[in-house]
């Protein structure tokens, strides 16, 4: 029996460069453990696949923060007030039957349908940005491409205007990684949360005197509406603009530094495009760039697969140490890129699935059909071991992602 700390800690550069030793030995355990987060938040961590699909399926378990106790809010460094109430009630903080009414206002957006209708000028502007990249490398492909094909994409299909767009600072993506009241870091992170405010009203002023037939106006049109509230309208926003993107933008450097650690498979996926949406599927199961859920919570003290779970204390799911299981999915730790069936968790699973995964699976597929075709010789210009991951807790990727190639074709 594999012997673990009681919490076991989830933080310091060995685990974020690669967690899955640590997952390996926590699933050989048991399905649940007590962790630590770095900001001293104990919660629970759910980590094989069974367990997993079952707890994200698990009407028992609530989403909203309200449900949380005080000993979680206690170092939970949730956003601070009034900002909390104002931007922090968007689908992945809702519970049925609230959820329900507010997700149906963006599915129409992201279906598949819609998505493949757009893959033309998602490929031009592809195209353009690799355009932009030097004749030769190297390159860094995130500050370079990847953090900004995802955005440009969004923009696209929620109907973000592009002088609105060109305004949106990065940067702001960070509020959702609050710091504590006496970090040093706080007066930058409400200065971050103060300027996505106003740009988030911008926003919504622009839309409702030049609204159009697209998402941003219908959202807007709903709240004036009275369907909607100014709160949740701005929530909304929010979480387009931020989980709509930052998250496609590590899971491109994932699958990348996959494809630069397997060159064999790289050079096949090079070969044969065709066989992009079965690789882009392994790729998200092999390293998920969101590796934990957010926070859920039990209403009362209950039974989560054998451990007895307190009212109010967080419950967080491992999509990376579910997508790992050797139990669902034979040599878990191996890319292959012809694996069938993939029944991966790498975009969730019941009512909090995804709302946008055929718009990042398309966008996956382009990326990387895209940088494989036009930079021949395309590589990791550093060592593996150089990489600096992002310290966010729920997510992955890297800052920067220094690449050579042969090439601008």
């Amino acid at each position: 029996m594999t012997t673990l700390p009681d919490p076991v800690p989830l933080m310091g550069c060995p685990y974020k460069s690669n967690p899955y030793p640590l997952y390996e030995r926590m699933r050989d355990a048991g399905p649940v453990h007590r962790v630590l987060f770095p900001s001293g938040v104990q919660a629970w961590l759910v980590t094989g696949y069974d367990a997993a699909h079952s707890a994200l399926g698990d009407d028992r378990l609530g989403k909203n923060h309200d449900r949380g106790n005080d000993r979680w809010r206690a170092r939970a460094s949730i956003m601070p007030e009034p900002q909390h109430s104002q931007l922090q009630v968007h689908l992945l903080h809702q519970d049925p039957p609230k959820h329900t009414r507010m997700r149906r206002f963006v599915t129409d957006a992201f279906t598949p349908r819609r998505i493949e209708s757009l893959r033309p000028r998602f490929q031009e502007r592809a195209d353009a940005l690799v355009d932009a990249l030097p004749e030769t490398g190297p390159a860094d492909l995130v500050g370079g491409f990847a953090a900004l094909f995802p955005f440009q994409v969004l923009a696209e299909v929620i109907g973000l205007p592009d002088e609105l767009a060109s305004r949106f600072d990065r940067d702001w993506g960070k509020v959702v990684q609050p710091v504590g009241p006496t970090d040093p870091g706080r007066p930058a992170y409400e200065a971050r949360l103060h300027g996505l405010q106003s740009y988030i009203a911008d926003v919504v002023a622009h839309k409702r005197d030049h609204g159009d037939d697209d998402l941003l106006s219908r959202l807007v049109a709903a709240r004036d509406q009275g369907e909607l509230s100014q709160e949740e309208l701005d929530s909304m926003i929010f979480q387009l603009l931020v989980a709509g993107q930052e998250p496609v933008t590590n899971q491109i450097t994932t699958a990348l530094i996959a494809l630069f650690r397997h060159p064999d498979q790289l050079a096949r996926l090079r070969d044969t495009p065709d066989l992009l949406p079965r690789a882009v599927e392994e790729l998200l199961r092999h390293d998920s760039a969101f590796e934990l859920t957010t926070w859920r919570f039990f209403d009362e003290d209950s039974d989560l697969h054998g451990t007895t779970i307190p009212a109010g204390d967080s419950v967080i799911v491992s999509l990376c140490a579910a997508n790992r299981d050797p139990r669902r999915f034979p040599a878990p730790d191996t890319l292959d890129l012809d694996r069938s069936p993939n029944p991966h968790l790498a975009f969730g699973h019941g009512i909090h699935f995804c709302p946008g995964a055929a718009l990042a699976r398309a966008e996956l597929q382009i990326a990387l059909g895209t940088l494989l075709a036009r930079l021949p010789g395309l590589h990791l210009a550093i060592d593996d071991e150089d990489l600096a991951w992002i310290p966010a807790v729920l997510g992955r990727g890297t800052h920067q992602l220094p690449v050579g190639y042969d090439r601008r074709r």
